[in-house]
């Protein structure tokens, strides 16, 4: 039978894989690659992401990636926007097709409005057209309907979202600035065909190397990739077994190494979306109770999540000129952690000015 693995090293050795037990001297091109994409459909989400995550880390290292066409964002795992790295845009975009073909079959109004289109004329001219240059949606909406009045422009345009690789080139993503979704095919953006046969095992790998040690039920709740359990099965040698403490088979890269529990977790203020939190199918490594509704209160959008001891015990947003924090009871010290690394963040965030910064309990 397989070693059994405790709730707090689970934690532990994910939180070292994902570079949040210290941060690290990674470059930022680096860490997206390691940490296999940020989520980013929060065009902001991947500043706040990496500035926890790395030594020294600037707005500029990550938007120098963007304009120089080091790293995009576009719609990827899960169907949701990541930042990736070029290399992994190209390869991962293919594997998650199936992804995109079920949602859009799936979607109450784009599905029963493309029944019956034939979708290859039109994903060849609109290829051909985002390819020459960059469109606004309301554009290249605009151009659809023009080209193709029979159809309905909105259903075609998310029909060639999910069928053609497109990725929103900047200014949108860049820490500061506000700019329209803008989009592109990502051959045209990168110079460089997708990859032809991308493989599922190799992302396996990537995800465990990431992520600790995890159910296939969590491989397939980060990826949304059916057949997950075939793929870990074939990959044999390479993986060893653990046994979490509700007896349940745990997966990882057989070099993976685990982290000691009695590490202490620094306070960490993570973004809105973070894979951290969402990797997982059961994230009890990171709940050690269901958090409470008050800690994200209705109407009040985009608060990120603040972690003490490696668990959620408070949120954070930016907004009216302050960094708010909202936090269940907590020592003295714990609370002190949470105001200077806000602080720093806040610095970070606003440079030119920093939002005053305040903490209340609920």
């Amino acid at each position: 039978m397989a070693d059994a693995v405790s709730a707090r090293t689970l934690n532990r050795t994910t939180l070292q894989r994902q570079l949040l037990l210290e941060r690290v001297p990674l470059d930022a091109r680096s860490a997206v690659h390691e940490l296999v994409g940020l989520q980013a459909q929060v065009p902001t989400n991947p500043y706040p992401a990496l500035w926890s995550r790395l030594e020294a880390f600037t707005a500029d290292d990550l938007g120098t990636l963007l304009v120089e066409r080091q790293a995009v964002r576009i719609a990827s795992i899960r169907g949701t926007i990541h930042l990736l790295t070029a290399d992994d845009c190209l390869c991962f975009w293919p594997l998650f097709r199936p992804v995109f073909d079920r949602e859009l079959a799936a979607h109450p109004e784009v599905g029963p409005a493309l029944v019956g289109v034939d979708l290859g004329p039109v994903l060849a001219w609109a290829r051909k057209l985002l390819s020459a240059e960059p469109l606004s949606l309301p554009a290249f909406r605009a151009a659809l309907s023009e080209r193709f009045p029979e159809h309905d422009a909105a259903a075609l345009a998310y029909a060639c979202r999910n069928h053609l690789a497109l990725v929103q080139v900047p200014p949108r993503g860049l820490l500061g600035r506000s700019h329209q979704v803008t989009v592109t095919t990502a051959e045209a953006w990168l110079g460089r065909p997708l990859v032809a046969s991308p493989s599922v095992a190799d992302l396996v790998l990537r995800y465990l190397r990431a992520f600790g040690p995890s159910t296939t039920a969590d491989i397939a709740t980060w990826s949304r990739l059916t057949g997950i359990a075939a793929v870990v099965e074939r990959l044999g040698g390479q993986l060893r077994q653990w046994r979490d403490q509700d007896g349940r088979t745990l997966w990882d890269v057989a070099d993976g190494e685990l982290a000691d529990p009695e590490t202490p977790a620094p306070v960490r203020l993570l973004p809105e979306y973070d894979n951290v939190l969402l990797a997982h199918a059961d994230r009890s490594r990171f709940f050690d109770a269901m958090p409470s509704a008050a800690l994200y209160p209705a109407g009040q959008l985009r608060r990120g999540h603040v972690l003490v001891d490696g668990t959620l015990r408070g949120s954070w947003r930016i907004a009216d000129g302050r960094l708010d924090v909202l936090h269940v009871p907590l020592a003295r010290a714990d609370l002190d952690a949470i105001l200077a690394e806000a602080t720093r963040l806040a610095a970070f965030m606003q440079p030119d000015d920093p939002p005053a910064v305040s903490a209340t309990a609920i």
